[in-house]
């Protein structure tokens, strides 16, 4: 009988007629699938499934998702996390990622990213914590003074004097997460429509399922930076919040919340 798939028409006209018709139809569907989102199994036999078309610079992977996690849709990525994206549904473990390169107006350095779970009003948020490993500065200075929140505060971040309140949306950007791992923080791109990478893993960052489970509860993930040596590796959320609150304190942290691009 045919499988209860639905096709969106971003995909199909991605994909072709025909191929949609032969997904529809059952004929190339899957038996079986872990679903892109929840990492759970699925069953287009039995439930709505959604097809989800990651395109990246020269190829594509066509994945399977429960309807009522994400929609069918297609997700740009480039061909390094289309890579990431094919090891983790072919079940290879990525290698745990290198550190990436900090955003274009900024001179060069390397940023690191933790991501963790923090308690606000109440409600367990999605976060991500990015802290540089050494000072930035700013682009054609020559001086030595860290300038990595300023620089944050003209994007738009805002200054964070403690953990109370979410932090506002920070509009144009997002977090792009794929095969329920995390891919890059993008920003708007001075030129043409599509978003840029501000952040980007050069594997893709595993993050937990009660993360990912509060990000697809939310749709939204509150992103804090901070100078290099205000936070560091913290093992457990509770010191991670710890440092965060000494940090805002002391007036060195800053955060956006960000709504989802892609799965979770």
């Amino acid at each position: 009988m045919p499988r209860m798939l639905d096709v969106s028409e971003d995909v199909r006209a991605e994909i072709g007629d025909d191929e949609a018709d032969r997904l529809l139809a059952g004929e190339n569907a899957p038996g079986s699938y872990d679903c892109t989102s929840c990492r759970t199994p699925g069953d287009p036999e039995q439930e709505r499934t959604s097809t989800v078309l990651f395109v990246g610079d020269e190829t594509a992977v066509l994945a399977f998702a429960h309807a009522t996690c994400i929609p069918s849709q297609v997700v740009r990525v480039s061909e390094e996390q289309l890579q990431g994206a094919v090891r983790s549904i072919t079940g290879q473990e990525p290698q745990r990622p290198a550190p990436a390169q900090v955003p274009q107006d900024t001179q060069q350095a390397v940023l690191g990213v933790t991501s963790g779970l923090v308690l606000i009003d109440g409600d367990l948020h999605p976060a991500l914590v990015v802290e540089p490993t050494a000072p930035i500065t700013r682009p054609g200075s020559y001086g030595t003074e860290d300038e990595f929140l300023p620089l944050l505060v003209e994007q738009g971040f805002l200054p964070v004097s403690s953990l109370t309140l979410k932090p506002s949306v920070l509009t144009g950007w997002s977090v792009l997460l794929a095969m329920g791992q995390l891919h890059a923080i993008l920003q708007p791109s001075a030129v043409g429509t599509q978003p840029v990478a501000w952040w980007q893993a050069h594997q893709p960052l595993q993050v937990t399922e009660g993360w990912r489970t509060a990000a697809n509860k939310s749709r939204t993930v509150l992103v804090f930076a901070a100078p290099v040596g205000s936070i560091g590796q913290q093992p457990r959320e509770d010191l991670l919040r710890d440092a965060l609150e000494k940090a805002a304190a002391n007036g060195r942290l800053v955060a956006a919340a960000m709504p989802l691009a892609g799965t979770s």
